[in-house]
């Protein structure tokens, strides 16, 4: 066997595969695209501590004379029910990769090694494994090269573990907030979004690890926020606000790309061909992995009505690797069915193999043989440092913070005040105790000495019950301070129930602590009734408020500016998250973050998105039309001023659309400041479509001392200037422009710019 080429690490990987492709069965084959068993069902934990492989695993193994992938070997969470008890925690998880791929290795006739793939949506989704904020927080940082280093020393932590490809939510847009998945995305804007993808996919091919990007495509803009719901998306659309993240992460190098559960003009996108094969393949030219979703394959057969008809569709489409279906495994029945040809599965099959030659699989399969990946900082530090650079400073009296020495007594309130679990997100793994920092820790940690620090929930995290409200309000009443903690949870625990893809079963009728993640949907945008009574009646007692939302959406705000001093989103910052929001409370940090989503005044103004097309709505007789804070706001402890926007050409030609744009910005407070200086484009004439109000095309952080002035430079180009033409590709177009400058989406300045022929 040892003669084979594709046993020859000196072979080019495409002849390896063909070698190895060439000498595979049927049987063989259609191993090699299933992802069938749940990865926590391949080992069990003995009295003794030991871990021992099971017959299940064994079977599997049998039965596809090998194995293309193994999900979740190391996950942890309710879902799966692994926990500490009887999971593997960091020290063994290499050891126990190693096992699971020796059966694989030793027991199959050609010795392919199997895919360890495991979800990393903030971090490896493993006991023991370090998490990072959510990724609407790591959208409110705009840094995408401080998230590139965190997905680089996620990616090697994963791999040190024996983990080979990371799935990971960055295609989807918040477009609807009422979508309990919001905090999976990283904003509502395509520009940003696909930034964000593209450090995601550079920082884990530096840790050499792959990457699926979860979900493609539209899975953002399903009806009412709906879960895996119906999308009403037109191809423009789609190809506006919905591909640029996959477009840039295909660029970057992403290893594969996850299709979704909605579906697109009726069509599911594990089986729409238009959209795997006819736009990914044959436009995009990319030579990735397509993995179904969990499950997603199954749901076919309501098309079908029948299992092997419905893997024959998903093959046919461009589905490369199933994922827990019953229906892939039948493939060959498809095939000597006449169903699907044989040469589509092996096409798949070469897919599958090409990423492990690429990985080195087939070199150096065991986690123990690898080299020691050196990352220039520890998961933990950038954690705290994007918790940090992610809290958005929504409103400000100037005056309230940061907490200075005359604030003696400090009352700290509020449901998520003193959990660490509300500060973690969904899709997260049981945590040691004692992991973490919660915001009450936190403010006593940073307070100086002599400063006494109270605390009371005031109420609970959902619905109406104010038995606990005098006791918060006595506090309130004898402090110089008041730091209500507010929002939502995504934790899960024993009491949830789950779909049979892990979805969250949350209802009216089903008490639950959490109000986001997947399945938890929301009609109504607003805090709970007494989330809201408790803010009014610590206001009343006179004492300055600080109010500081953990939240995985932006919640629909009512007018705070008469209640509380100073508002700030913290999203769901992760376990140290409690320290970051401290250190900007008293001033150690200076708040950076800018929002990636627009916050809406209520439900019943949706949607709020600032890219909407520019029609010039003047919005409901009984609320605005605005959002109550825009796309991209975020204040500081100090005050900057923008000069004009100022282009190297006032017109470019469309084949050299070649120029720069400057703006001069100042400190003109008394506080040092990081701004986030951004650029949007706005078309005022020409194109092939009606254009949208403004549009995000760049953005740059600039650190300035107080009195201190920078010059904020964009090299603007094709790229920057182009946009979707009629037949669906990306170019320049003709016509009137504005460029314009700004702290936020809607305080821009802008100069014209000619684009002609």
């Amino acid at each position: 066997m040892t003669g084979h080429v594709y046993r020859d690490p000196d072979a080019p990987v495409e002849d390896r595969v063909r070698d190895l492709l060439g000498r595979m069965t049927l049987q063989e084959k259609v191993g090699q695209v299933n992802q069938r068993l749940y990865g926590w069902d391949a080992y069990e934990r003995t009295a003794s501590g030991e871990y021992r492989l099971t017959d299940a695993f064994r079977t599997e193994v049998a039965d596809g004379d090998g194995m293309g992938a193994l999900y979740g070997l190391q996950r942890a969470d309710p879902w799966s029910g692994v926990g500490f008890a009887d999971g593997i925690t960091a020290a063994d998880g290499a050891r126990v990769s190693d096992d699971v791929q020796r059966h694989v290795v030793e027991n199959t006739r050609l010795g392919v090694p199997v895919l360890f793939v495991e979800e990393v949506p903030h971090g490896h989704q493993a006991l023991d494994g370090t998490l990072l904020p959510v990724n609407l927080g790591v959208g409110a940082t705009w840094d995408p090269d401080l998230y590139e280093a965190a997905a680089e020393a996620a990616g090697a932590e994963l791999r040190a573990r024996g983990g080979h490809v990371a799935l990971v939510s960055a295609l989807d847009l918040v477009r609807d907030p009422r979508w309990g998945r919001a905090e999976e995305c990283f904003g509502e804007d395509p520009y940003l979004a696909a930034r964000f993808t593209e450090a995601l996919v550079r920082g884990m091919r530096r840790a050499d690890t792959a990457v699926v990007l979860k979900h493609f495509a539209g899975q953002g803009a399903t009806i009412g926020g709906r879960n895996s719901a119906a999308t009403e998306l037109g191809p423009r659309e789609l190809h506006e606000i919905h591909l640029a993240a996959a477009r840039a992460g295909v660029r970057a190098g992403a290893a594969g790309v996850m299709a979704a559960y909605n579906e697109l003009d009726g069509l599911p996108c594990v089986a729409n061909r238009p959209l795997l094969t006819g736009l990914l393949r044959e436009q995009w030219d990319y030579d990735g992995i397509v993995m179904a979703d969990g499950g997603a394959i199954d749901r076919l057969v309501r098309l079908t009505g029948d299992p092997v008809a419905a893997g024959a569709m998903a093959l046919s489409a461009g589905c490369d690797l199933s994922l827990w279906d019953a229906c892939f495994p039948r493939l060959a029945e498809a095939v000597t069915r006449g169903l699907v040809p044989e040469a589509t599965l092996d096409t798949a099959v070469a897919r599958v193999l090409t990423l492990k030659f690429r990985l080195g699989l087939f070199e150096r399969p065991y986690a123990s043989g690898r080299p020691a990946h050196e990352t220039p900082n520890p998961v933990r530090e950038l954690s705290e440092r994007i918790a940090r650079a992610s809290v958005v400073l929504l409103e400000h009296d100037g005056d309230t913070l940061p907490l200075g020495p005359a604030a003696r007594r400090i009352a700290v309130l509020g449901p998520d005040a003193d959990s660490v679990p509300h500060q973690i997100g969904d899709y997260t793994a049981p945590q040691r105790p004692g992991t973490g920092v919660t915001v009450l820790q936190g403010i006593r940690e940073a307070a100086p000495d002599g400063v006494e620090v109270t605390h009371a929930a005031g109420c609970a995290l959902t619905g109406a019950d104010l038995s606990a409200l005098p006791e918060a309000v006595a506090l309130a009443a004898a402090s110089e301070v008041a730091v209500l903690v507010l929002g939502g949870s995504s934790a899960r625990d024993g009491e949830t129930t789950f779909d049979d893809n892990g979805a969250a079963q949350v209802g009216s009728a089903t008490p639950s602590g959490m109000t986001c993640g997947e399945g938890v949907d929301l009609a109504e945008l607003s805090l709970p009734v007494a989330q809201l009574r408790l803010i009014d009646a610590v206001a009343d007692t006179g004492t300055p408020v600080v109010v500081v939302l953990v939240q995985g959406r932006p919640h629909a705000l009512p007018d705070l500016s008469r209640t509380a001093g100073a508002v700030l989103s913290a999203w769901y910052p992760g376990p140290w998250g409690g320290r970051a929001v401290a250190d900007v409370l008293f001033g150690r940090a200076e708040p950076e973050g800018r929002l990636p989503v627009s916050v809406p005044r209520s439900a019943g103004q949706l949607p709020v998105f600032y890219n909407g097309k520019d029609h010039r709505y003047r919005g409901y007789v009984d609320q605005p039309a605005s959002a109550r804070h825009p796309f991209g706001h975020g204040l500081s402890y100090t005050t900057v001023s923008y000069g004009e926007p100022k282009l190297s050409r006032t017109s470019v030609s469309l084949d050299a659309p070649a120029l720069t744009c400057a703006v001069t910005v100042t400190n003109t407070g008394r506080r040092p400041v990081r701004e986030t200086v951004q650029l949007y484009v706005r078309r005022l004439s020409g194109g092939s479509s009606w254009p949208r109000t403004r549009e995000l095309r760049g953005f740059t952080r600039v650190r300035l001392a107080p009195g201190e002035s920078a010059e904020a430079v964009f090299d603007v180009d094709a790229d920057m200037l182009g946009s979707v033409t009629r037949d669906l590709t990306v170019g320049v177009e003709a016509g009137e422009l504005l460029l314009e400058t700004g702290p936020s989406s809607d305080r821009t300045s802008g100069t014209p710019l000619t684009v002609g022929p």
